[in-house]
């Protein structure tokens, strides 16, 4: 048993986690990680299937951009220290449908705000004055949120009123009504709600802040991944770490919170008490509230907070991994990403997550040697396939009929490659792999796999979240990060939200003493 004594613990070596170590180590702090898992990385890690590695939940990153024009992302690891050989994606992305008009959709857009501008144009004639109205507002919505983000909460009402009127005005709207205010039209609102599914939210609950910020992220400064698989990012930032005298414990699970009275004070971990004057934990606050923190602990704020939360866990998953023994040319295929959707209307395709199989027609595909031909072995190909689940599916299944319904899962899915794309892979196919919600449960540790956090929609989007940090975060010494950060889910923002409350985590040690 380890009874000594840390400046912060950080639970869970996930990207959260390993950045908010990360930058408490930078400044002089003497960090220990607990990982239950024997590598880092939570889903930014990798896996082998005979000569083939796979990146189990990367599909790419926003906001890290160009050298000359950095984004957060590319900012933060620059911080740390951490090289990254960075893979732009030329494109944004291609999208296949049926337009709401009942008209096909086979639209690829490209990055860059002019650019895309001007290709939309192309597609929806007369929308060029309102996607400049667009582009405006999400820049003034950009400038905004910088400087709330800039300034650690210490930010002035009078400010935001007077430099960022309309971010005010219309951030915490729900996209489709700030889309409709602007007179977008139809077949534009069709292509802009692409991205939905990358924040697990329809257009009709997203607020327009939050779903805009990662639009136009992805647009200036390019989709980017790194190269090789989102383990490289885990393994470097660990290397980083330890090399600047960090520690961390594999195997080592951690129980419950340890406080005098309302304070954290350290963790009860399967190697022992471990104390520490704060606590990072990169869990689900599900689980951090309802199975580590005794109840008498938890103000009334809190508990009604959790109560409304319940159950409302955003999107579960799954995902496709299929290692093909001829190169993406060979197969015909020449786009990073295609987005295959069953229905235009965003709100229509979150309907169906509740659904069972047969009524998910969504799903993404991607081919990551598109953007980097030497991501498998010469003369292979590694895609991947992503849809929404529902866990109607699993509610009454047998252990016996799980590998039937994987098998099901992966024959819906290539069959609907092959009719909306032309892409046939059933004869080229030399590993596969089927995750499932209860994949990334067991993985992740999440409440019915759920990789994105409680839902980011209605009330409890990020300008609430961004706004209510102090009356969120109740309990002195303990701070939950990751995917359910006011700033919501995804890679990239992982990464801040962890930087985020290291800082708060550092402001917080300086009062101690």
């Amino acid at each position: 048993v380890n009874m000594n004594k840390y400046d912060a613990v950080v639970v869970g070596a996930g990207n959260a986690g390993l950045s908010a170590a990360m930058n408490l180590v930078l400044h002089g702090k003497r960090v220990l990680i607990i990982e239950q898992h024997n590598t880092a990385g939570g889903c930014a890690t990798s896996f082998v299937r005979g000569r083939f590695e796979f990146d189990p939940s990367l599909h790419e990153l926003c906001d890290v951009g160009s050298q000359l024009n950095p984004g957060s992302v590319r900012k933060l690891f620059d911080e740390y220290g951490v090289d990254i050989d960075w893979i732009e994606i030329k494109d944004c992305f291609r999208v296949i449908g049926t337009f709401s008009d009942g008209t096909p959709m086979d639209v690829t857009m490209p990055t860059g705000v002019i650019k895309f501008i001007d290709k939309m144009e192309e597609y929806v004639p007369g929308s060029r004055k309102s996607m400049i109205r667009l582009f405006d507002l999400a820049d003034e919505i950009r400038r905004g949120t910088d400087y709330l983000t800039s300034h650690h909460g210490s930010y002035s009402i009078l400010k935001l009123l007077k430099d960022y009127p309309n971010m005010m005005k219309v951030g915490s709207y729900p996209t489709l009504t700030v889309f409709n205010r602007l007179e977008i039209p139809a077949k534009c609102q069709d292509i802009l709600s692409t991205y939905w599914s990358y924040l697990g939210v329809d257009l009709s609950r997203i607020s327009f802040l939050h779903y805009m910020l990662m639009f136009t992220n992805y647009i200036n400064r390019s989709p980017f991944i790194p190269k090789g698989t989102s383990h490289t990012l885990s393994t470097k930032l660990v290397s980083a770490f330890l090399d600047k005298g960090g520690e961390i414990w594999y195997g080592c699970r951690a129980e419950k919170f340890l406080f005098e009275g309302n304070r954290c004070v350290g963790v009860d971990t399967t190697q022992g008490p471990v104390y520490s004057d704060v606590v990072l934990a990169n869990i689900n606050g599900n689980t951090v509230y309802g199975k580590m923190v005794d109840r008498n602990l938890l103000p009334e704020r809190l508990l009604k907070l959790l109560s409304v939360r319940k159950n409302k866990n955003s999107g579960r998953l799954i995902s496709i991994y299929l290692g093909l023994d001829r190169t993406a040319e060979e197969l015909g295929i020449h786009d990073y990403s295609i987005f295959i959707r069953g229905n235009s209307d965003s709100r229509i395709e979150y309907s169906a997550i509740e659904k069972c199989l047969d009524d998910n027609n969504f799903c993404i595909f991607l081919c990551y040697n598109v953007a980097d031909p030497t991501f498998s072995p010469l003369g292979t190909a590694v895609c991947s396939i992503t849809a929404f689940a529902s866990m109607e599916d699993y509610k009454r299944l047998e252990e016996k009929d799980y590998p039937k319904l994987k098998n099901r899962i992966a024959k819906k899915y290539l069959e609907l490659l092959k009719e909306k794309t032309g892409i046939n892979l059933f004869d080229h196919i030399e590993e596969i792999e089927v995750a499932t919600p209860i994949t990334f449960a067991h993985y992740i540790g999440t409440p019915e796999g759920s990789v994105y956090g409680h839902d980011c929609g209605d009330w409890d989007g990020v300008f609430a979240r961004s706004m209510d940090l102090d009356k969120d975060y109740p309990l002195p010494g303990l701070f939950p990060i990751g995917a359910d950060g006011p700033t919501g889910d995804g890679y990239g923002v992982c990464y801040v939200n962890g930087k985020t409350f290291a800082d708060r985590a550092i402001s917080y040690l300086e009062e101690l003493k």
